[in-house]
């Protein structure tokens, strides 16, 4: 007897609750030690160099600010539909800002103050400072914190590289300007590294800080090389859920005047793991490459199922096309990471450094994955392990790489060889680009699959630091307009030989009820379910046909079953007896006969599917042939389910003798 299983084993969605409440506006505070004692109530503070970042989830926000003396300072949020001719009211939810002295040329202290309990849908507004002493009121806006959402990825600003201040400023805030003009609705700004030319000069950060996007759209910072060399890193951009401990600074001495460190966040449905890529060898001091692997390692571990996707960001690409590609660090971290990342399940990983566009072909343990992948594929299937690279080209125009040429040290791992069937580039990339203009990475999260996008937000004309001060240009704005593509990809995720299901549940009425099978196998679009006067929300769907084929001799009887597991949101589940069907033959052949319908446990308290039920038989001695079996899904979720999007896999077990 031939027994076979096939299960997916598809990551959860997971719903981040709401409504924490502070104060009568539902905002948390978060607070923390290490506050420098306030002086005298004559001094002012006059904030400056406010950003605004990325918090540990979708719910929450930090606000980090420079001051010029040592008081006490806050930060005020309110929904802005609560402002009263551009004032705050009395009840705006005000923060202790958490902070210290400059460790710094440039003197003066940094401040840093996160909000939580954010509500989605809600356009907010903010200041910081103290009483009488305000920075001027910004504004940003939340999003549904369900579902389909676009982020932005921008490499090395390096404010300052150009050797124009001025220019690279403007180029830097044009391209933010374009970007978020283009996609009014990314809801994050995830950085290459490099935000400046150097570490410690203030006027770099002030240039880099200027444009108001930086406080309008949540900025998640990563640590360059040139952002390496002193502390400004740290008090410009705090970073959630950061770990500091001496394995993730280079030297190993997170006391010394560098930054450092490596952080983790949830947005939505990506786990964003970003890592210090200055540290990659012992020698150095910190912990290296090996430290990394067990941070995102535990980290995956740990968070993993909370998200549907993986993304890792560092600074130095590892898979890029031009200076930098045949760097020896790059090659020590070429040969450390992959293996590790193909292994723990990464999808994406973002990269800076070398000031220039790549995507790489699907990359497995330091090797090709598919060997027949084609240059420039407009879809890629990663099955298990396969893991897409990205490497920014420059977002302001301070500097960029010219692409160089692959050599004879091979085609897999350290090596930079040619591509086979592209013999211009080196093995492991799929497309490169360098025209001399600016451009920016677009990430599009949808429900079962990630699109990447690079765009050009420039041409040769101004604003372009670089080529106004010489350097030549090949773009051409007529062909290749700002807002063009220079590549598009679509990563289509591996669910395996089962069918992942995914229920989004609303809250009670109204609200609505969306859900899907998916797999490769494909998609299936189940619509939206009904809710049942509260008592219980409904949806009807269908399988995906399995398709059976017997052409034995021996004719013998077989019988495929299934059974669904519980429906899971994080922390958060429902019983998958809930879920029953009616099964179907599709297309007759091979004896096929359906199955008897199995009810919903909700109506009679039954097991449903979470027990092996039948789909389809076929007697001893039935016709050779081809069948394919079907089933409508019955789904009936008790109305105390809470809201949030629910996954769980459905089992396929094949028997004959």
């Amino acid at each position: 007897m031939n027994l076979r299983q096939s299960q997916a084993s598809g990551p959860v969605r997971r719903r981040v609750a709401t409504g924490v409440t502070a104060t009568v506006m539902g905002l948390a505070v978060a607070l923390g030690s290490g506050m420098a004692s306030p002086a005298s109530a004559a001094e002012t503070a006059t904030p400056t160099g406010i950003i605004l970042g990325v918090g540990a989830n979708e719910t929450q926000r930090t606000v980090t600010w420079y001051s010029t003396v040592d008081t006490a300072q806050k930060l005020q949020v309110v929904p802005t539909s609560q402002l009263v001719d551009g004032q705050f009211p009395a009840g705006a939810t005000t923060i202790d800002a958490i902070g210290a002295k400059n460790i710094t040329t440039g003197g003066g202290y940094n401040r840093h103050a996160t909000i939580t309990g954010l509500k989605e849908n809600t356009a907010y507004s903010y200041r910081a400072g103290a009483e009488g002493d305000w920075s001027p009121v910004y504004s940003f806006k939340t999003q549904d914190f369900e579902g389909d959402y676009d982020f932005l990825f921008l490499g090395d600003p390096q404010i300052g590289s150009s050797g124009d201040l001025a220019k690279d400023q403007a180029g830097w805030d044009d391209t933010l300007k374009v970007a978020t003009a283009a996609n009014p609705n990314a809801e994050l700004l995830v950085s290459g590294g490099d935000q400046t030319e150097s570490a410690n000069n203030e006027s770099h950060w002030n240039a880099f800080l200027a444009p108001d996007t930086l406080r309008q759209y949540p900025w998640a910072a990563t640590i360059g090389n040139h952002d390496v060399g002193g502390k400004a890193y740290e008090q410009h951009l705090f970073t959630p859920n950061t770990d500091r401990s001496g394995s993730y600074y280079s030297n190993g001495k997170p006391e010394s005047d560098t930054s450092g460190g490596d952080y983790w966040y949830i947005y939505k449905d990506v786990l964003f793991i970003d890592l210090n890529s200055n540290s990659y060898q012992t020698s150095q001091g910190g912990g290296g490459d090996a430290a990394h692997i067990n941070y995102v390692s535990d980290v995956i571990k740990q968070h993993g199922a909370e998200a549907k996707w993986t993304a890792l960001v560092y600074h130095h690409a590892i898979y890029s096309p031009a200076d930098h590609a045949k760097d020896s660090d790059n090659k020590v971290r070429r040969t450390d990471f992959p293996t590790a990342f193909s292994k723990l399940g990464v999808d994406l990983v973002l990269q800076g450094h070398d000031h220039s566009y790549s995507r790489s072909y699907l990359v497995k343990n330091g090797e090709k994955a598919d060997p027949a992948e084609k240059p420039g594929a407009a879809d890629v299937y990663p099955g298990p392990g396969g893991v897409l690279y990205v490497t920014a080209n420059s977002a302001s125009g301070s500097k960029y790489y010219d692409i160089t040429k692959p050599d004879s040290s091979g085609t897999s791992g350290a090596g930079n060889g040619a591509d086979p069937l592209n013999p211009t580039n080196y093995w492991y990339n799929s497309v490169q680009n360098q025209e001399h203009v600016r451009t920016y990475v677009k990430v599009q999260v949808r429900n079962d699959k990630l699109v990447v996008e690079n765009v050009r937000s420039g041409t040769c004309a101004a604003p372009n630091a670089a080529v106004e001060r010489g350097l030549s240009c090949s773009n051409t704005p007529e062909g290749q307009p700002v807002g063009s593509l220079v590549d598009k990809v679509t990563i289509h995720p591996h669910h395996g030989s089962g069918q992942d299901l995914q229920v989004n549940v609303p809250n009670a009425a109204p609200g609505e009820f969306g859900w899907t099978i998916d797999g490769y196998n494909g998609l299936v679009d189940l619509g939206t379910a009904k809710d049942n006067n509260g008592d219980f929300f409904a949806a009807t769907g269908k399988i995906n046909p399995i398709k059976v084929s017997d052409s034995r001799r021996s004719l013998a009887p077989w019988s495929i079953s299934a059974n669904v597991g519980d429906f899971k949101d994080g922390d958060k589940t429902f019983s998958g007896a809930n879920l029953g069907w009616t099964p179907q033959v599709i297309e007759a052949g091979a004896g096929a006969k359906a199955a008897g319908a199995v009810g919903s446990g909700y109506d009679d308290g039954g097991p449903g599917l979470s027990v092996s039920r039948g789909l389809g038989w076929a007697d001893q001695g039935h016709a050779k042939g081809t069948a394919k079996l079907g089933a409508d899904l019955d789904l009936k979720i008790p109305g105390s389910v809470e809201k949030g999007g629910y996954r769980a896999t459905l089992t396929i077990t094949a028997l004959s003798s």
